[in-house]
């Protein structure tokens, strides 16, 4: 019988690797292979964790006290440190005929007859745990070819573990990442215009996230970052709040786009983060950190946003497939042009056609277009003539922080 664990139970000092299926499904093959082909009762690996060890995976022909996956013990217990120290040998036919191992409870516990066990080395050498396995009762027959078979295993099991290791490894560092950037005091908001040319009035302005901490990366990859660990939720609503607390000084006729990604929409309640705040001047962009493959329960989550009055912009329309996908299925009031078809519009007709079909879109449909990522003259005017509504971008301002908004926005 097989029993795996890929996380953690309480009690150990530290956390343990997560493993992957692929990587556990591989080590549960060796377990029952090297047990049955050896004729042993019990075969495991454990994880060394400070001054504890996991039993990360375990075969055997019958439960065997502590010995199951997921416990944690005293790293002192049992065979396994003493065999790393060297105190105990790799190989034990008989265990009757070794002083220390007479010593260990387990031995009559369990019991042990028959033991053998290799550290599992990973990255230059370091010990990850042990390879085990024993038998209730002496086995005479064993040898050196037992033993250089439990070493080829071991190898194996270190090669698969080293890219969980790896994986691993990446997503503490992310994690770590984030919780420093939230400690330190980021993600500082920022705020960009957006302008209605028809009377070249600001009538909104989007919340941006900007972080200081490092590593010098873009806010899209902190958040995807922080996605990844399962920290994007927490992160988004950080800076949900920030932004909304700042836009309470805003006046009356500008709204305050906020980006959301799908999985913080289904996931968060949006609508308590205004606190107060008219949802009627908020917009929700869209954001795209992770794929939507099931549209029916992000529409669920944005109906009550929606009754509230909040508004729903898709950002970045138009940068691929699953961009357009989101306006047809999602229906928003506002499609935001991704930079990538202003740049250079006014010289490019490819781009001019695509703003223009967007545009004829949005009218068809009351949908308002709004341009991001203007910078020139010659853009804006080439936006104009294709009859996009509004625009963003450094024409107008560069995003900035909301006391300098202010003053941008206070009348002559």
């Amino acid at each position: 019988m097989q029993h795996t664990t890929t996380g953690q139970k309480a009690g150990a000092d530290t956390l343990p690797i997560a493993l992957s299926p692929q990587v556990t499904e591989s080590i549960d093959r060796v377990l029952t292979a090297i047990r049955s082909h050896l004729r042993m009762d019990v075969a495991f690996i454990t994880e060394f964790l400070g001054s504890s060890r996991i039993f990360r995976s375990v075969d055997f022909t019958s439960p065997a006290g502590d010995v199951e996956a997921g416990n944690v013990v005293p790293i002192a217990s049992g065979y396994c440190q003493h065999v790393t120290a060297g105190r105990l040998p790799e190989l034990i036919a008989d265990t009757s005929t070794v002083p220390l191992a007479q010593t260990i409870p387990e031995t009559r516990q369990l019991p042990i007859g028959a033991h053998l066990s290799v550290p599992i080395r990973v990255d230059h050498g370091k010990i990850f745990g042990t390879f085990c396995c024993f038998s209730h009762r002496p086995m005479p027959e064993l040898g050196q070819p037992e033993l250089d078979l439990m070493h080829t295993f071991g190898r194996m099991i270190a090669l698969e573990l080293t890219k969980d290791i790896e994986r691993d490894a990446e997503q503490r560092r992310k994690i770590t990442q984030v919780h420093n950037a939230m400690w330190s005091g980021d993600p500082d908001i920022v705020f960009q215009p957006v302008l209605r040319l028809e009377d070249r009035k600001i009538i909104a302005v989007e919340a941006l996230s900007r972080f200081a901490a490092p590593p010098r990366q873009t806010p899209d990859r902190w958040f995807a970052d922080a996605a990844d660990v399962g920290m994007g939720g927490m992160l988004e609503m950080l800076a949900l709040r920030r932004a909304v607390a700042l836009c309470r000084d805003l006046p009356r006729g500008v709204s305050v786009n906020l980006n959301v990604s799908p999985n913080t929409l289904l996931t968060e309640n949006i609508l308590h983060v205004l606190h107060g705040f008219d949802p009627r001047r908020v917009v929700v962009e869209i954001t795209e950190h992770e794929p939507v493959h099931d549209y029916e329960p992000l529409l669920l989550a944005l109906k009550p946003l929606r009754e509230a009055g909040i508004r729903v912009a898709i950002d970045d329309a138009g940068a691929g497939y699953s961009s357009l996908r989101h306006v047809l299925m999602l229906r928003p009031e506002i499609v935001k042009l991704d930079v990538s078809l202003t740049r250079g519009v006014d010289h490019d007709p490819m781009r001019q056609a695509m703003a223009a079909a967007l545009g004829e879109f949005a009218r068809r449909t009351g949908t308002i277009v709004v341009a991001e990522g203007v910078e020139t003259t010659a853009e804006l005017e080439a936006l104009m003539d294709v009859g996009i509504p509004e625009i963003q971008g450094y024409i107008l301002s560069k995003p900035q922080p909301m006391a300098d908004l202010l003053k941008m926005l206070k009348p002559n």
